[in-house]
């Protein structure tokens, strides 16, 4: 199964045109998938008291949370969809890790106090975001940090990273040559 992570509140963005790209995709190669829609869920990013309590021990009290990880866990494949906001994934989606990479289910800690995978085997991660900056501002970030010190060690491999730059104020051209990508890469 293809678990697909959508972060972005309104159905009207390009974000959305992405999201139903990739859906319509999968849906004509027959291929079976979730969408785990964050802001139509009502999913809270924050990390309550109550579910920090249970964290160590894999547990949550957030039902959202604990069916995402479900999700995930059912799922050979993870795809991301998201604009970045200030430099940055949205803070849902930061959100998302926090709350839904328990210890002892998305990773544990090696003898040498490494972050190591648990029970999350993503052979392929994808992410489709978009911006108003160049991609190479972001590449750091997406291409190096979050693969190596996120993605990796909670047993998601295999990032594919592409970037809509100038979303907003760039020629359509640019979006639809885009959205041509996303299908190919889904």
């Amino acid at each position: 199964m293809i678990s697909i992570l959508y972060a972005h509140p309104y159905e009207k963005s390009f974000n959305h045109a992405v999201l139903e790209t990739v859906k319509k995709r999968l849906d004509e190669q027959g291929r079976e998938y979730k969408v785990l829609d964050l802001y139509a869920d009502g999913f809270n990013p924050a990390l309550e008291a109550q579910s920090l309590r249970l964290y160590s021990r894999g547990e949550t009290a957030d039902t959202l949370a604990a069916g995402y990880l479900d999700a995930l866990l059912d799922s050979d494949e993870f795809i991301m969809i998201f604009p970045i906001w200030w430099a940055m994934l949205p803070a849902i989606v930061k959100g998302f890790f926090d709350k839904v990479m328990l210890s002892g289910k998305a990773y544990k800690y090696s003898d040498a106090g490494e972050l190591v995978p648990c029970d999350i085997d993503i052979r392929r991660t994808v992410i489709f975001s978009t911006s108003q900056n160049a991609t190479e501002t972001f590449a750091p970030f997406f291409s190096d940090y979050l693969d190596k010190n996120v993605l990796q060690p909670i047993g998601m491999k295999n990032l594919e990273w592409y970037n809509c730059q100038q979303t907003a104020h760039g020629p359509a051209e640019n979006r639809e040559a885009f959205l041509k990508l996303v299908a190919e890469k889904v």
